[in-house]
């Protein structure tokens, strides 16, 4: 993990007094000894938490094809609902379920004539349906996607993992980046002649990201411990589906006053 440190030192050219805006003299401001004396340190930390994701989404599609566009329709409808019913079968939820796209387009087949040309001809229509799930049963992903097949499905996009509320997580990324935002600035200003630092302000940005890339502690203080690990659960080592981890994190930008 990089932490990059400006120092600023505050200084006023020429005397201590600023013109206001109707030309009077504004209040005595502090000498540039006394700015200069009290410079500012700003530190930049980014903290990222990993943890394996806990919700997934899938995109499962129908198409069926038939002479007629309300035959298409039909027989879409049909495989449609067995796959529906799989999914609600499965333990996914009515708010978890949503159409995605309802579609019907006709089917047209390219013959060559004997001539050499070729000829386009209406073969009939196809009618497709696609629809989108969110599941929190990580560990069962593979009985899912063979039951989707099964039933019916003829497309399959996915799965995305995610983490249902990064919040906690981004919580403690954030307490975590504090205490070494407060650490590394403390070091500067001990390695400078000064006792301590004083926070002025603070601008956060934030990262949700899957990634084999984990980076965490100080090289100034000792890391806090981590929050406890999930539960050990049984995983289906012959699956298709390998969950990994995700990475939430935030990054800070810190800005100290050196302080005697």
């Amino acid at each position: 993990m990089s932490v990059r440190a400006t120092f600023l030192i505050l200084a006023l050219a020429g005397a201590a007094t600023l013109p206001t805006a109707a030309g009077a003299q504004a209040a005595p401001t502090a000498s540039i000894a006394e700015m200069a004396a009290t410079p500012l340190v700003r530190v930049n930390i980014a903290e990222t938490l990993r943890t394996p994701p806990d919700e997934a989404s899938l995109t499962v599609g129908t198409q069926a094809k038939a002479p007629t566009a309300k035959q298409a329709v039909a027989l879409n409808k049909t495989k449609i609902e067995k796959l529906l019913a799989t999914i609600r079968a499965a333990g996914i939820r009515e708010r978890d379920i949503q159409t995605q796209g309802v579609q019907l387009a006709p089917d047209y087949r390219y013959d060559r004539t004997p001539d050499g040309q070729g000829q386009q001809r209406l073969a009939g229509y196809v009618a497709s349906n696609s629809v989108q799930i969110k599941t929190r049963n990580i560990d069962a992903l593979t009985s899912l996607l063979d039951a989707l097949t099964a039933a019916g499905a003829d497309s399959v996009y996915g799965p995305n993992f995610s983490i249902s509320d990064p919040a906690p997580l981004r919580k403690e990324a954030r307490i975590r980046a504090m205490a070494r935002g407060q650490a590394e600035a403390t070091e500067y200003a001990l390695n400078n002649g000064f006792r301590t630092v004083r926070l002025l302000s603070v601008e956060e940005g934030t990262s949700y990201r899957g990634t084999d890339v984990i980076v965490t502690g100080s090289r100034v203080i000792a890391p806090m411990a981590p929050p406890p690990p999930p539960p050990a659960i049984e995983r289906d080592s012959g699956g298709v589906v390998a969950p990994g981890q995700l990475e939430t994190g935030v990054s800070l930008n810190l800005l100290y006053r050196m302080e005697k």
